[in-house]
């Protein structure tokens, strides 16, 4: 297929020779005359709408925030979605001073007992070290976040790293002795990590095999100075770990986010879920940006890698966290969800396992609720270190 575009060596939005335009590898790569806006005229959306008839000439653009055509309207804010050519996770992006990368990953067992997320940061957005340093070298700051939760054993890993200790290259990234690599089928993350605040050893391997690799991204805000894309929402997902001893498989999902600066300078707070429907994904995405406006999407990802914008179900609260963090989310009218474990109930943050209905259909979902009001405050800032060391030989 001629793009008219020359291939180069794309690296998470630029390519290495400075110049733009879609890596013409990968599997069923998408003509740039398949770019369509996913949103036309969505009032609901607190987004940023890009005009049908100027789309940008690059699309990549939304993944490094170099978006052209933008334009504002005083009554509507849409995403605008572009279809972009990739063969997976590209961990070798440019993140700026300032800015942040991050690879999530979370998975559920077969039989509901266990849960699992891992991060990999670079530019870790809740470090304390980062921020304290200015945020001028990202790449001084990465770590791998492990969280496994189950009845059998429970671990919980994240170091931050400082530059010497990381290798990152379009499909491999290590940070310390935990890596991440992308083989053309599966991610395979091999984790060696340290517990805290009790120095207990964490180690294992997860392989993450998509059923499907996604190639639309999305803006957060009008500027696209967050961006999200859901790499392979649904998976299927292998973990063996030796520390704890357990192994298991189940259905999981993958994504990644870029920003051009700190998180909590772009939101106030977020709420997203992602369900596996019979036949399709859900994702619902939901807060308040730093300005105070709102913005809230709802997706469905159907078996041919095409994304539905949706009516956002029903509104719905849940119990607040030990923490007192509020959590809310979305169900068909007239079902009350029901959270089913809290895996991770941190003073800012809280990821947990819904028992929900949404369009139709009784499922399982993974809930996560940040308040960046509350990380913000310095009570929670000086408790990060214990939950989150730096290494320092």
């Amino acid at each position: 297929m001629d793009t008219g575009f020359a291939q180069r060596d794309f690296a998470g939005g630029t390519f290495r020779d400075g110049t733009a335009g879609p890596a013409a590898r990968g599997r069923d790569p998408v003509s740039l005359e398949g770019w369509s806006p996913l949103w036309t005229g969505l009032a609901r959306v607190g987004g940023l709408l890009g005009p049908a008839d100027r789309p940008d000439r690059d699309p990549w653009a939304l993944l490094d925030g170099r978006g052209q055509g933008w334009q504002r309207d005083s009554r509507v804010f849409c995403p605008t979605s572009r279809r972009i050519v990739g063969d997976g996770p590209r961990f070798d992006c440019v993140v700026p001073p300032g800015g942040y990368a991050w690879w999530y990953i979370d998975a559920t067992s077969a039989d509901g007992a266990y849960g699992l997320t891992v991060i990999a940061f670079v530019g870790s957005v809740f470090s304390p070290y980062y921020k304290i340093s200015g945020r001028h070298r990202p790449d001084n700051h990465c770590a791998i976040n492990v969280s496994l939760n189950g009845p059998r054993g429970s671990a919980w890993a994240m170091t931050e790293r400082p530059a010497r200790q990381v290798d990152r290259a379009s499909h491999h990234f290590a940070a310390g002795p935990s890596a991440l690599r992308w083989d053309g089928a599966t991610l395979v993350i091999d984790i060696a990590e340290l517990s805290a605040p009790l120095p207990v050893p964490v180690r294992g391997t997860i392989r993450v095999t998509p059923e499907l690799l996604n190639r639309t991204a999305f803006a957060l805000d009008p500027e696209a100075r967050h961006r999200w894309h859901p790499v392979a929402p649904r998976a299927h997902v292998e973990v063996a770990m030796t520390d704890p001893g357990v192994r298991w498989s189940g259905a999981g999902y993958f994504d990644s986010n870029f920003g051009d600066e700190p998180l909590e300078d772009g939101f106030n707070d977020w709420h997203w879920s992602r369900a596996h429907l019979r036949d399709d994904v859900a994702v619902l995405y939901e807060g308040q940006r730093r300005d105070g406006t709102p913005f809230d999407l709802a997706l469905r990802l159907d078996r041919m890698g095409n994304w539905h914008d949706v009516d956002q179900p029903a509104p719905a609260r849940l119990p607040r966290t030990g923490w007192l963090i509020n959590r809310t989310t979305r169900a068909d009218a007239g079902f009350t969800p029901r959270v089913t474990k809290t895996w991770v109930d941190a003073p800012f943050y809280a990821r947990s396992k819904l028992s929900t209905r949404l369009f139709g259909e009784n499922v399982e979902a993974v809930h996560e609720s940040l308040s960046l009001r509350r990380f913000r405050s310095p009570i929670v800032q000086g408790m990060l270190p214990f939950r989150m060391p730096r290494a320092i030989w």
